[in-house]
């Protein structure tokens, strides 16, 4: 293999981290403007522009939907321009195009990248999922666990009291029972209303963010971009698909996906060394949001690899042309 096509992560991370603030710089105009598909459409072209600079033969697994229900960044699309290695992209132009469009938290630009075929081709279904931070061996949390023997487990590893556990659950009326069932062993929840990968990256500095673990259904694509990103962190992840009929299993089978009872690990949803980058949109306890003052823009970018647990913060100004 020539060094040309070999996955150089250590070289394509800054250009990674570029396409994530390209992302964010465009939906910066649109935050607290109350238009969700326009923040999402800027995101979505801005992005796949800066994608295409790459020298890389970039392929979508994980993307804005099908080829048929998304013009650009679309599952299979190509990107790049297509001398250099061959790799997986998931992205997120937008992770909480709600939280953008009402200029609540949490609102982030994602994306990974891994060499060809090592991320999970997840269909736009659901999944159970289930995370914590680095430290903990494996299993000390597990999904065959009920939501009260997770939080006892992890209070246990940790040498605290279950009501010194806090998890963070995504607020919607599926998760009522599971939220009950918490609250009942002492634990605190931290509800969100939307970014999920950021609810799950949260769980990898505890310290900081004040979560210890992540639990409740979302996307499938989210899915993985959270395990992406807990790869370079450090911490567990486990998800389960979850089919509500036939279709979304057909969606499952074109993915290449054939057994639905699997329970899928971090380094089963991402094969091989990853890079990872996000950037603020609104503040956040992981990253700040975009800053506009007279004349400069500001934002903040984490860019994370893997191969080397290397975890970069990055602060881009520019002025406002």
């Amino acid at each position: 293999m020539s060094e040309k096509s070999q996955f150089q992560d250590r070289l394509l991370s800054l250009g990674l981290g570029r396409v994530s603030e390209a992302a964010a710089l465009a939906s910066a105009s649109l935050i607290g403007r109350g238009d969700e598909k326009a923040a999402d459409q800027a995101a979505v072209n801005a992005m796949r522009d800066q994608l295409n600079l790459l020298d890389i033969k970039g392929v979508v697994v994980i993307g804005e939907g099908e080829r048929d229900e998304a013009p650009m960044l679309y599952i299979g699309e190509e990107v790049g321009t297509g001398n250099g290695p061959a790799v997986d992209i998931a992205l997120d132009p937008l992770e909480g195009t709600t939280l953008t469009a009402k200029d609540m938290p949490n609102a982030l630009t994602v994306i990974a990248m891994a060499p060809r075929g090592t991320l999970l081709h997840a269909p736009d279904v659901y999944m159970d999922k289930l995370a914590i931070g680095p430290g903990m061996k494996p299993g000390t949390v597990t999904l065959s666990m009920t939501p009260s023997e997770r939080v006892s487990a992890l209070a246990a590893a940790k040498g605290c009291s279950t009501e010194d556990i806090t998890v963070c659950v995504l607020d919607r009326p599926r998760h009522e029972d599971m939220i009950a069932e918490l609250r009942s062993t002492g634990a605190a929840i931290r509800l969100i209303t939307d970014g999920d990968v950021a609810g799950v990256m949260h769980c990898a500095e505890p310290e900081i963010t004040g979560i210890d673990m992540y639990m409740g259904s979302g996307g499938a694509p989210e899915g993985v971009l959270a395990a992406a990103a807990l790869k370079c962190m450090g911490g567990q992840f486990y998800g389960k698909l979850l089919f509500r009929n036939e279709d979304e299993k057909a969606r499952a089978r074109k993915a290449g996906i054939t057994n639905f009872d699997r329970v899928y690990t971090r380094d089963d949803l991402v094969r091989s060394d990853v890079i990872f980058a996000a950037t603020g949109v609104t503040s956040g306890s992981l990253l700040a949001g975009i800053k506009r003052e007279p004349g400069w823009i500001t934002l903040e970018t984490i860019l994370m690899r893997s191969k080397s647990g290397s975890i970069r913060r990055m602060t881009y100004r520019s002025p406002v042309k």
